[in-house]
């Protein structure tokens, strides 16, 4: 299989029930790199503080990156918001894994990315964690209300796949102007640097787009969207969905499983 540069990946939040470890490992066989960066919510210590769902395959998500860097792969693993006790272990190596408040990554065409997870730069994580709590529970929950949803279509005939958090984002506009100032924010911070643009996480909102003369990449997540960055060799970026048109949510027996 074709070998890229570079994998960016932010927002398994392993720990949870709703993380899609499965179609993340099928994502990662089917991209070898010579470096992988986990740019924040890798593991989800928010959520584990309520309840820990720990399945064989986050297990192997685990397992299969530190082979990766046993092997020779860079990776590199900026920790979030709901990782950010990691934080406290920047600047170290765990297992061949290196531990990174932030990075500046140079793509082979020569431009300069900021690699951060973004919570920095979101008020209400910064200043009101709390309701950022509250606001991340009720995101769960639509998560695994739309597992139900999935089977629902599945039985009416309906294909493809569609979300209920990314509706509920697209429809609320406060959600929306909450995404559109989190974007400014980072661009601003990149360009203040003197970098050709950033790749983040945090808001699972995955996009590959220009502002301003710099270049907005957010890696989405592997709860909702399942989306991933990868660069090739010549440097350029792409955004990488692991859902199809033709590929549906979790079984219902799946879910019940999960709830047994």
């Amino acid at each position: 299989m074709p070998r890229v540069r570079t994998v960016f990946l932010s927002d398994i939040h392993l720990g949870t029930r709703a993380c899609q470890a499965e179609r993340l490992l099928d994502f990662l066989r089917e991209h070898p790199a010579d470096h992988v960066f986990l740019i924040g919510d890798i593991i989800d210590f928010w959520a584990m503080k309520r309840s820990i769902s720990w399945s064989t395959a986050q297990n192997t998500v685990v397992q299969k990156l530190l082979r990766r860097a046993r092997h020779g792969e860079a990776v590199t693993f900026i920790p979030g918001n709901h990782d950010e006790a990691l934080r406290a272990y920047c600047g170290t190596d765990f297992g061949g894994i290196r531990v990174e408040r932030e990075w500046v990554h140079q793509l082979a065409d020569g431009k300069r990315f900021l690699l951060v997870h973004g919570d920095e730069y979101d008020q209400v994580t910064r200043y009101h964690k709390w309701v950022a709590i509250l606001g991340d529970i009720a995101y769960n929950l639509l998560v695994r209300i739309n597992i139900w949803l999935s089977w629902l279509r599945r039985q009416l005939g309906l294909s493809g796949y569609w979300s209920l958090a990314g509706y509920a984002k697209r429809k609320v506009k406060t959600a929306l102007q909450f995404i559109f100032d989190f974007e400014e924010s980072v661009v601003h911070s990149a360009r203040a640097r003197g970098l050709d643009g950033v790749i983040c996480g945090h808001i699972h909102w995955a996009a590959i787009r220009e502002m301003n003369g710099l270049t907005y990449v957010n890696c989405g997540d592997w709860v909702d969207s399942c989306t991933g960055i990868v660069e090739h060799l010549d440097g350029r970026l792409e955004l990488v969905s692991w859902i199809s048109a033709t590929v549906a949510e979790h079984s219902l027996e799946e879910a019940l499983a999960g709830e047994s």
